[in-house]
Protein backbone atom coordinates (compact mmCIF):
# COMPACT_ATOMS: atom_id res chain seq x y z
CA UNK A 1 0.00 0.00 0.00
CA UNK A 2 1.62 3.18 -1.18
CA UNK A 3 -0.66 5.59 0.62
CA UNK A 4 -1.54 5.97 4.28
CA UNK A 5 -5.03 5.77 5.78
CA UNK A 6 -4.86 9.51 6.48
CA UNK A 7 -3.88 10.37 2.91
CA UNK A 8 -6.67 8.30 1.41
CA UNK A 9 -9.27 9.68 3.80
CA UNK A 10 -8.15 13.21 3.01
CA UNK A 11 -8.63 12.43 -0.67
CA UNK A 12 -12.16 11.08 -0.17
CA UNK A 13 -13.27 10.30 3.41
CA UNK A 14 -15.90 7.65 2.80
CA UNK A 15 -15.51 3.92 3.35
CA UNK A 16 -17.62 1.78 1.02
CA UNK A 17 -19.27 -1.09 2.90
CA UNK A 18 -20.20 -3.98 0.61
CA UNK A 19 -22.27 -6.06 3.01
CA UNK A 20 -23.73 -9.16 1.42
CA UNK A 21 -21.68 -9.01 -1.77
CA UNK A 22 -20.44 -12.27 -3.33
CA UNK A 23 -17.00 -13.10 -4.76
CA UNK A 24 -18.49 -13.40 -8.25
CA UNK A 25 -19.61 -9.76 -8.30
CA UNK A 26 -17.27 -7.94 -5.94
CA UNK A 27 -14.61 -6.85 -8.44
CA UNK A 28 -17.11 -5.27 -10.82
CA UNK A 29 -18.80 -3.29 -8.05
CA UNK A 30 -15.46 -2.23 -6.59
CA UNK A 31 -14.31 -1.01 -9.99
CA UNK A 32 -17.19 1.47 -10.34
CA UNK A 33 -16.60 2.65 -6.78
CA UNK A 34 -12.93 3.28 -7.47
CA UNK A 35 -13.73 4.99 -10.76
CA UNK A 36 -16.12 7.29 -8.87
CA UNK A 37 -13.45 8.25 -6.37
CA UNK A 38 -13.68 5.82 -3.46
CA UNK A 39 -10.36 4.93 -1.87
CA UNK A 40 -11.39 2.60 0.97
CA UNK A 41 -13.51 -0.53 0.53
CA UNK A 42 -14.54 -3.06 3.14
CA UNK A 43 -16.28 -6.39 2.84
CA UNK A 44 -18.04 -7.31 6.10
CA UNK A 45 -17.25 -10.82 7.25
CA UNK A 46 -20.93 -11.74 7.46
CA UNK A 47 -21.01 -11.57 3.65
CA UNK A 48 -20.89 -14.81 1.62
CA UNK A 49 -17.34 -16.19 1.45
CA UNK A 50 -16.05 -12.78 2.51
CA UNK A 51 -12.35 -13.63 2.63
CA UNK A 52 -12.43 -14.81 -0.98
CA UNK A 53 -13.87 -11.42 -1.96
CA UNK A 54 -11.26 -9.60 0.11
CA UNK A 55 -8.44 -11.57 -1.50
CA UNK A 56 -9.79 -10.79 -4.97
CA UNK A 57 -10.00 -7.08 -4.20
CA UNK A 58 -6.55 -7.02 -2.64
CA UNK A 59 -4.98 -8.77 -5.63
CA UNK A 60 -6.62 -6.49 -8.19
CA UNK A 61 -6.83 -3.15 -6.41
CA UNK A 62 -4.54 -3.36 -3.37
CA UNK A 63 -1.92 -1.10 -4.94
CA UNK A 64 -4.53 1.59 -5.67
CA UNK A 65 -6.88 1.67 -2.69
CA UNK A 66 -7.19 0.39 0.86
CA UNK A 67 -9.03 -2.92 1.13
CA UNK A 68 -10.28 -4.42 4.34
CA UNK A 69 -12.73 -6.51 6.31
CA UNK A 70 -15.67 -5.26 8.30
CA UNK A 71 -17.47 -6.90 11.22
CA UNK A 72 -14.20 -8.35 12.50
CA UNK A 73 -15.03 -9.88 15.87
CA UNK A 74 -12.29 -12.38 16.79
CA UNK A 75 -8.54 -12.81 16.80
CA UNK A 76 -8.95 -15.76 14.42
CA UNK A 77 -10.70 -13.51 11.91
CA UNK A 78 -7.97 -10.91 12.30
CA UNK A 79 -5.33 -13.55 11.60
CA UNK A 80 -7.14 -14.62 8.43
CA UNK A 81 -7.45 -10.98 7.37
CA UNK A 82 -3.71 -10.48 7.77
CA UNK A 83 -3.14 -13.51 5.54
CA UNK A 84 -5.07 -11.84 2.69
CA UNK A 85 -2.66 -8.91 2.59
CA UNK A 86 -5.48 -6.41 3.08
CA UNK A 87 -4.62 -3.60 5.45
CA UNK A 88 -7.87 -2.33 6.97
CA UNK A 89 -9.71 -3.83 9.94
CA UNK A 90 -13.17 -2.51 10.73
CA UNK A 91 -15.21 -3.77 13.67
CA UNK A 92 -18.60 -2.74 15.06
CA UNK A 93 -17.43 -2.49 18.65
CA UNK A 94 -14.65 -1.28 20.92
CA UNK A 95 -12.41 -4.29 21.56
CA UNK A 96 -9.14 -2.90 22.88
CA UNK A 97 -7.20 -6.14 22.50
CA UNK A 98 -8.39 -6.60 18.91
CA UNK A 99 -7.38 -3.02 18.05
CA UNK A 100 -3.93 -3.48 19.59
CA UNK A 101 -3.44 -6.78 17.76
CA UNK A 102 -4.42 -5.19 14.45
CA UNK A 103 -1.87 -2.42 14.96
CA UNK A 104 0.86 -4.89 15.89
CA UNK A 105 0.07 -6.76 12.65
CA UNK A 106 0.52 -3.57 10.64
CA UNK A 107 -3.13 -2.93 9.85
CA UNK A 108 -5.18 0.24 10.04
CA UNK A 109 -7.93 -0.10 12.65
CA UNK A 110 -11.38 1.49 12.50
CA UNK A 111 -13.41 0.25 15.47
CA UNK A 112 -16.97 1.16 16.33
CA UNK A 113 -18.01 3.21 19.36
CA UNK A 114 -21.18 4.70 20.78
CA UNK A 115 -19.97 6.61 23.85
CA UNK A 116 -17.12 8.99 24.61
CA UNK A 117 -15.60 6.37 26.92
CA UNK A 118 -15.49 3.83 24.09
CA UNK A 119 -14.03 6.38 21.69
CA UNK A 120 -11.19 7.26 24.03
CA UNK A 121 -10.51 3.60 24.81
CA UNK A 122 -10.26 2.89 21.07
CA UNK A 123 -7.97 5.84 20.43
CA UNK A 124 -5.74 4.92 23.38
CA UNK A 125 -5.41 1.42 21.90
CA UNK A 126 -4.16 2.92 18.64
CA UNK A 127 -7.25 3.22 16.43
CA UNK A 128 -6.72 5.17 13.22
CA UNK A 129 -10.37 6.21 13.10
CA UNK A 130 -13.49 5.65 15.16
CA UNK A 131 -16.86 4.90 13.65
CA UNK A 132 -19.94 6.13 15.47
CA UNK A 133 -22.24 3.13 15.13
CA UNK A 134 -25.14 2.90 14.73
CA UNK A 135 -25.39 6.61 14.00
CA UNK A 136 -29.06 6.42 13.04
CA UNK A 137 -29.91 5.34 16.59
CA UNK A 138 -28.95 8.76 17.94
CA UNK A 139 -31.88 11.07 18.74
CA UNK A 140 -30.26 14.02 16.97
CA UNK A 141 -27.32 14.73 14.71
CA UNK A 142 -26.07 17.21 17.33
CA UNK A 143 -24.81 14.26 19.39
CA UNK A 144 -21.95 14.19 16.88
CA UNK A 145 -21.24 17.82 17.72
CA UNK A 146 -21.16 17.02 21.43
CA UNK A 147 -18.81 14.08 20.93
CA UNK A 148 -16.62 16.13 18.61
CA UNK A 149 -16.19 18.74 21.32
CA UNK A 150 -14.28 16.27 23.51
CA UNK A 151 -12.72 13.86 21.00
CA UNK A 152 -9.42 15.25 19.61
CA UNK A 153 -10.06 17.41 16.54
CA UNK A 154 -7.65 15.44 14.37
CA UNK A 155 -9.59 12.20 14.94
CA UNK A 156 -11.35 10.63 11.98
CA UNK A 157 -14.81 10.68 13.57
CA UNK A 158 -16.99 8.71 11.16
CA UNK A 159 -20.74 8.18 11.51
CA UNK A 160 -21.89 4.82 10.15
CA UNK A 161 -25.52 3.84 9.75
CA UNK A 162 -28.18 5.97 8.14
CA UNK A 163 -25.74 8.17 6.22
CA UNK A 164 -27.13 9.39 2.87
CA UNK A 165 -26.03 11.95 0.28
CA UNK A 166 -28.72 14.26 1.72
CA UNK A 167 -27.30 14.34 5.27
CA UNK A 168 -23.54 14.21 4.58
CA UNK A 169 -23.24 18.00 4.82
CA UNK A 170 -25.24 18.11 8.06
CA UNK A 171 -22.87 15.63 9.67
CA UNK A 172 -19.78 17.42 8.40
CA UNK A 173 -21.07 20.72 9.71
CA UNK A 174 -21.26 19.37 13.27
CA UNK A 175 -17.83 17.76 13.33
CA UNK A 176 -17.86 14.46 11.44
CA UNK A 177 -14.74 14.00 9.32
CA UNK A 178 -15.60 10.88 7.38
CA UNK A 179 -18.20 8.16 6.94
CA UNK A 180 -18.85 4.49 6.49
CA UNK A 181 -21.51 3.97 3.85
CA UNK A 182 -23.83 1.00 4.03
CA UNK A 183 -27.22 0.40 2.43
CA UNK A 184 -27.48 3.86 0.89
CA UNK A 185 -24.47 2.91 -1.21
CA UNK A 186 -24.81 -0.84 -1.64
CA UNK A 187 -27.56 -3.33 -0.88
CA UNK A 188 -27.21 -7.07 -1.40
CA UNK A 189 -28.13 -8.06 -4.91
CA UNK A 190 -28.25 -4.61 -6.49
CA UNK A 191 -26.87 -4.02 -9.97
CA UNK A 192 -23.53 -2.46 -10.76
CA UNK A 193 -25.42 0.42 -12.38
CA UNK A 194 -27.18 1.20 -9.10
CA UNK A 195 -23.88 1.06 -7.23
CA UNK A 196 -22.44 3.56 -9.71
CA UNK A 197 -25.42 5.90 -9.35
CA UNK A 198 -25.23 5.78 -5.56
CA UNK A 199 -21.46 6.26 -5.55
CA UNK A 200 -21.72 9.29 -7.82
CA UNK A 201 -24.33 10.81 -5.51
CA UNK A 202 -22.04 10.56 -2.49
CA UNK A 203 -19.09 11.97 -4.42
CA UNK A 204 -21.27 14.87 -5.56
CA UNK A 205 -22.35 15.54 -1.96
CA UNK A 206 -18.71 15.66 -0.85
CA UNK A 207 -17.72 17.99 -3.68
CA UNK A 208 -20.67 20.28 -2.94
CA UNK A 209 -19.58 20.54 0.69
CA UNK A 210 -16.07 21.51 -0.34
CA UNK A 211 -17.21 24.46 -2.46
Amino acid sequence: MKHSFDALMQEFPMVAILRGITPAEVVEHAQVLIDAGFRLIEVPLNSPDAFTSIRSLQEKFGDQVLIGAGTVLTMAQLTELVDTGAKLMVCPHTDVELIKAAKVAGLYAMPGFFTASEAFAALHAGADAVKLFPAEALPTINVVKALGAVIPAETWLCPVGGVTPANVEDYLNVGARGFGLGSALYKKGQSVAVTKTNADAFVAAWKAYQK
